[in-house]
């Protein structure tokens, strides 16, 4: 098997077997047309990790449901649109000599790729009156970053011939810390189960109280978290079979933990999530939410390996040498047959799970017209959340009683400004759409972002048409 990080992604889009900063929202095709803006905007089960309050407003469907709604994105600030069509379409077309010294240029950047991908197999809320609104659900969800300093990016495309082997004396080889400072690569692939409770609290005629929780049981389907700072390497990979990694003469180590490939998607990794949030409706038209996402961690414990600071090994090869990128740069940064790193097996690893703090306003001014604010803030460092706060204005127009329009303007979480773009048909069961986080990264060569989120099997009954 030779499949690359992108049909990888798409068999978990088909939601067969089995991958960027991560946001929900991509998997909530109504909110990836604000741009992700969704605090105060989602209801029933959309609002599971984004804010569980959102289903104890009461007025809302009695009963809606989902099957398929999914949504892919990656974006660049140093690759052309060229380059970043060719890692997505293209992997397995080589890379000449000319190619690997103009990507080993690109990719000396803080923002080189960034990548995310969800998708809600399954899906369902009510309403239940006295006891509030539950949902639940099944979302598949993947996040990566690449960010790599000139050394890191020159051996990853370079391999051997790095012009770092070539100053390094036998007898002065730098530290992995010295040599590849300032670096990052992450990548998470997580399968949820999730269910999610609200309920209104304080019920005034011009203020409402609604508070909610959420809970998660997640199958981690793979890891890779590398951070490298001066004097500081924290290196550590535990990736299911279904990635096909070599890992060479390691698996006849008793200490690791190595899981063959057999069938479906093969979790390497349990954990535990909860979601808490508040959401306030003042008079009839602001609306404000508050929340606390992926509370919680994971144990990984298949194909786990752990690195620490050494001096900078030689490769073997001579680096990545096709676009499928995220396997080849595995086998360099994650496994134990040509990697930079001396990895060390391991039994059980402990790490927290992407935590982040979102906080909203929305302004309803009639039934045909909604707007957002939105803040989120990352709480911690790990794989799969954002490297840096997110800021979003979000609007939703109905020009007509069957149509929504959502746009708006985001920027923050390793992408530039963005301009989304959603379109929906409503009546008052069936919502269907296709929505773009970037209008404009969809065209431009500088700063390339190519997203797309879509639901077209999503029905509500006993409510108002939204």
């Amino acid at each position: 098997m030779n499949k690359s990080f992108y049909s990888i992604l798409a068999t978990v889009l088909l939601g067969t077997s089995l991958p960027l900063q991560a946001q929900n929202e991509l998997s909530n095709f109504t909110a990836t047309g604000r741009g992700g803006v969704a605090t105060t905007f989602a209801t029933d089960y959309q609002a599971i990790g984004i804010n569980p309050a959102n289903l104890g407003r009461v007025g809302g469907a009695r009963f809606a449901f989902t099957i398929g709604e999914f949504g892919v994105g990656v974006g660049s600030q140093s690759l052309t649109r060229d380059q970043l069509r060719k890692f997505v379409y293209s992997t397995n077309d080589a890379l000449s000599a000319a190619d690997k010294q103009e990507l080993a240029r690109a990719f000396t950047s803080d923002n080189a790729l960034n990548l995310n991908g969800d998708v809600t197999t399954l899906a369902l809320a009510m309403q239940i009156p006295a006891l509030g609104g539950f949902a639940v659900s099944n979302r598949l969800r993947t996040a990566g970053h690449v960010e790599l300093n000139k050394n890191a990016a020159e051996l990853l495309f370079l391999g051997q011939n790095a012009p770092i082997y070539a100053s390094a004396s036998a007898t002065n080889i730098p530290l992995v810390s010295e040599a590849l400072d300032g670096t990052q690569m992450q990548f998470s692939a997580l399968n949820e189960f999730n269910i999610a409770w609200g309920k209104r609290l304080v019920d005034l005629p011009l203020f409402q109280l609604s508070a909610g929780a959420g809970y998660r049981y997640i199958q981690g389907i793979g890891i890779l978290d590398v951070r490298v700072k001066p004097g500081d390497l924290r290196a550590y990979s535990s990736l299911s079979p279904v990635f096909d990694i070599d890992y060479g003469n390691l698996v006849n180590n008793p200490g690791f933990n190595f899981r063959a490939r057999t069938n479906g998607l093969q979790p390497v990794g349990t954990g535990h999530g909860f979601d808490l949030g508040v959401a306030i409706e003042a008079g009839k038209a602001l609306r404000l939410g508050l929340a606390v996402t992926d509370l919680g961690n994971m144990r990984w414990e298949g194909n786990l390996l752990t690195a620490n600071d050494q001096k900078l090994k030689r490769l073997k090869s001579e680096g990545v040498g096709t676009y499928n990128f995220f396997k080849e740069a595995a086998e360099i940064f994650a496994s134990g047959t040509d990697s930079l790193f001396q990895y060390q097996t391991g039994q059980e690893r402990r790490a927290n799970l992407p935590t982040k703090l979102r906080a909203g306003a929305g302004l309803r001014i009639s039934e045909f017209f909604e707007a957002g604010l939105d803040v989120t803030l990352p709480l911690n460092e790990v794989a799969g959340n954002l490297t840096s706060p997110f800021v979003g204005a979000g609007v939703d127009y109905k020009p007509l009683s069957w149509l929504r329009l959502s746009s708006g303007v985001t920027g923050g979480a390793g992408y530039g400004v963005s301009v989304p773009l959603g379109l929906t048909i409503v009546t008052s069961v069936y919502e269907g759409g296709i929505s773009t986080r970037d209008v404009t990264g969809l065209l431009t060569d500088k700063n390339p972002y190519v997203s797309v989120a879509a639901g077209f099997l999503r029905f509500k009954f006993g409510g108002k048409t939204q």
